[in-house]
């Protein structure tokens, strides 16, 4: 007899009579296949972009450009992902997202490397504009596919596997940025560096055309809007109703501080205090403790013996108390930092001065670790409210609006040059402050997504009458 599976691969009711084409169906069908790839493409295109900025001003000397190219980017990821690309999502679906969006990363790391030669700063701050264009369309696809295209008793695992392999390639592209700029005293990076970025940025555009769009993922959960519903009309309704809920709205400011501590992080505590190779070996450690802290996080929001609501209440507490920590050794090293700037040294620890490098170094990597924390449980919360990938592509619009209108604030403070304690005060405020906001909606969190009150299947509802 044939199953529904090969009745939908077949089309007219009948098996397949291609077992091997049946089997290959299924596995690219299958819900941790796409998440896989997924994985992969993020590792190719945004980790590369990771790799770059984690050295600091992108590896220039003067961070000013980049830093300006940084804002550019933000605020037309702020501009778009919520009411642009969230609502378009739900009409031409990932693979079409990931489409428009991938060749954006190449091109950025293509500015850098004329910047080397020609300093147009100009075309380099462009390429960010239309960089952050394209990282809405991909971080949209990638934040529904993460969080709908597995069981909800899997997503924290989901989150983990993604930002496991996702933060490889931040980790790998610093790796290979340390050993290309080795034995470098110039304080920029090589052009090698960034056309091998380049090129790998270019391979993962391309795996967008392997990604399954919702209605062929097979994953009992997943809430697919039927094609004859997916109006303008159902698709801004659709928007309207999830933003306005007040539990997303409890998760703007977490959403908004997701990002606000890149630029401290990466331009004054690793940019302003090492020197080139030491910055490029940092930014390796930092994606590979973003790693480490993913999969602690999957873990604690996948706990057996626990349910989602006590499981959302056990993941706030570690992410309050890992963040006072964290943010307290930040506050002793930045006192340390402004005594030496005040002495004229910056840019000059060396991973081999032991006993100068060895704790702004591991402070560094437990920043990395702290954002994988963040960002994890942000995502496990969106997908807590959902198991529709269409409403869940515009609390992932929502989700990097805000996370880019506070990094580009952010950035933008740092490029004017304030004061580093200023920012890290900022930052540290802003992160405790927005936890202590979030708690309704922890709080608030359901033993499962009940699909009669899921906000897609409402507006569809409502459309249908």
């Amino acid at each position: 007899m044939a199953t529904v599976e090969d009745e939908r691969i077949a089309g007219d009711g009948a098996a397949d009579p291609e077992p091997t084409r049946s089997v290959m169906h299924q596995v690219y069908t299958h819900s941790w296949f796409q998440i896989l790839l997924i994985s992969f493409i993020c590792f190719c295109c945004p980790g590369m972009y990771n790799a770059l900025t984690g050295l600091g001003g992108s590896g220039q000397v003067d961070q000013t450009v980049a830093a300006n190219a940084t804002v550019a980017l933000l605020a037309a990821t702020a501009g778009t992902a919520l009411f642009v690309v969230g609502p378009i999502f739900n009409r031409v679906g990932p693979r079409v997202c990931l489409l428009l969006g991938g060749w954006t990363y190449p091109l950025y790391s293509g500015s850098l490397l004329c910047f080397n030669s020609t300093n147009n700063g100009a075309f380099v701050i462009a390429s960010g504009a239309i960089l952050g264009i394209g990282a809405s369309f991909l971080w949209v696809a990638q934040g529904a596919i993460m969080t709908t295209y597995v069981p909800e008793s899997q997503k924290g695992r989901a989150i983990a596997v993604f930002w496991i392999i996702f933060n490889l390639g931040g980790g790998l592209g610093s790796l290979a940025s340390f050993g290309l700029n080795y034995h470098s005293t110039s304080g920029t990076v090589s052009d090698a560096t960034y056309i091998a970025l380049l090129i790998v940025m270019a391979v993962g555009w391309l795996l967008g055309v392997f990604i399954c769009p919702p209605a062929s993922v097979r994953v009992a959960q997943l809430q697919v809007t039927p094609e004859e519903k997916k109006t303008w009309k159902q698709t801004i309704s659709l928007a309207v109703r999830t933003i306005t809920n007040w539990r997303v709205l409890c998760m703007l400011p977490l959403f908004f501080s997701a990002n606000v501590f890149y630029s401290y992080q990466q331009n004054v505590v690793n940019g302003m205090t090492f020197d080139i190779r030491t910055r490029s070996l940092n930014g390796a450690l930092y994606w590979i403790a973003q790693m480490l802290g993913g999969l602690i996080m999957g873990l604690i929001l996948d706990m057996p013996g626990l349910n989602r609501q006590m499981r959302a209440r056990v993941a706030w507490l570690f992410l309050f108390a890992t963040g006072m920590a964290i943010w307290g050794g930040g506050y002793a090293f930045q006192k340390w930092s402004d005594h030496r700037m005040s002495q004229g040294l910056k840019q000059d620890v060396d991973y081999t001065d032991s006993d100068t490098s060895v704790g702004p170094m591991f402070l560094y990597i437990f920043y990395g670790a702290y954002d994988a924390f963040w960002q994890s449980f942000c995502y496990w919360l969106m997908g807590a409210q959902s198991n529709s990938p269409a409403a869940t592509a515009i609390l992932v619009g929502a989700y990097k609006t805000f996370q880019s209108t506070g990094g580009a604030m952010s950035w933008r403070i740092n490029a004017l040059g304030k004061p580093a304690m200023t920012q890290f005060a900022m930052d540290w405020g802003l992160c405790m402050g927005s936890l202590v906001i979030g708690i309704p909606t922890v709080l608030a969190v359901t033993l499962t997504s009940d699909p009669e009150s899921d906000p897609a299947l409402e507006s569809s509802d409502k459309v249908q009458e």
